[in-house]
């Protein structure tokens, strides 16, 4: 029952789109509703993706309890006791949006700069990224801190950012052998993304460097730095630095917009 309903609603708003975009729906259960875009995964494709979570956002729909957007697609998570999946939808009327003319340079987001040491032990795979790509250890805190990263979407674990727009000069395989123990803070390299371990973990990530600050904390407000739709830029600091904003974060008057800027766009 639940496979027919898709296959006539994906048929519905195929022929109504008229070659304005692609929209894919897939009820992955009972409570959830998938949206997919064009399958790519870059900034114009991302900003389709923040567009129409926002345009969800606004309508208020009852039944929808979370708005979960990725790289290429948006999870809706629906309360069925009060709408279907298929009114749910209905109500959205997605078919009727235009995203042809979407401009990225017109989304609202922030930008979170954040210090971070490199290399030692604090980034320990920085001399692997580095002779992987024929550079040397400077030329890779250089380059990776000089780019602004998109946010696509948090995942693995609650507040990890996986980062668009790694320089291809950085990028580098994953660990072949994963490490059972990444210190919280850990900035890595991943193929042709770079991201943050919020929290200590396992993980296969190349790790070049660290932040001192705690990114995702329960017991602030809102927990998490930043989310999906905003942008992270790194810039280096020594261990005198570091330890000294590690040592400030303990006590309670500890001003984090000492050490990390944020700088909104509109």
């Amino acid at each position: 029952m639940l496979s027919a309903q898709l296959n006539i609603l994906q048929k519905r708003i195929v022929s109504n789109i008229k070659g304005r975009m692609f929209l894919e729906f897939k009820f992955i259960n009972e409570q959830t509703i998938m949206i997919y875009f064009e399958n790519q995964i870059d900034s114009k494709t991302f900003a389709k993706v923040q567009h129409v979570s926002q345009y969800i956002r606004e309508k208020q729909c009852e039944a929808i309890t979370e708005i979960i957007p990725s790289y290429r697609a948006i999870m809706l998570y629906v309360d069925t006791y009060i709408s279907t999946l298929n009114e749910v939808l209905n109500d959205l009327c997605l078919e009727n949006l235009d995203l042809s003319s979407i401009d990225e340079s017109q989304l609202k987001h922030k930008t979170i700069h954040l210090p971070v040491l490199y290399g030692g032990e604090y980034g320990q795979d920085i001399e692997e990224v580095a002779a992987y790509n024929d550079l040397t250890t400077d030329d890779v805190v250089k380059i990776h801190s000089s780019n602004k990263y998109l946010i696509y979407m948090l995942g693995f674990m609650p507040g990890f950012p996986f980062l668009g727009g790694l320089d291809a000069k950085l990028h580098t395989p994953r660990r072949k052998e994963p490490r059972t123990k990444i210190e919280a803070g850990s900035v890595g390299i991943a193929n042709n993304q770079t991201g943050l371990y919020p929290k200590q973990s396992p993980g296969g990530w190349q790790i070049i460097g660290r932040t001192p600050i705690n990114v995702f904390d329960i017991n602030r407000e809102p927990m998490c730095l930043y989310e999906a739709g905003d942008a992270i830029q790194f810039y280096s600091i020594d261990l005198e630095t570091y330890n000294q904003i590690e040592k400030q974060q303990t006590q309670n008057d500890f001003n984090i917009e000492k050490w990390v800027k944020f700088d909104y766009e509109h």
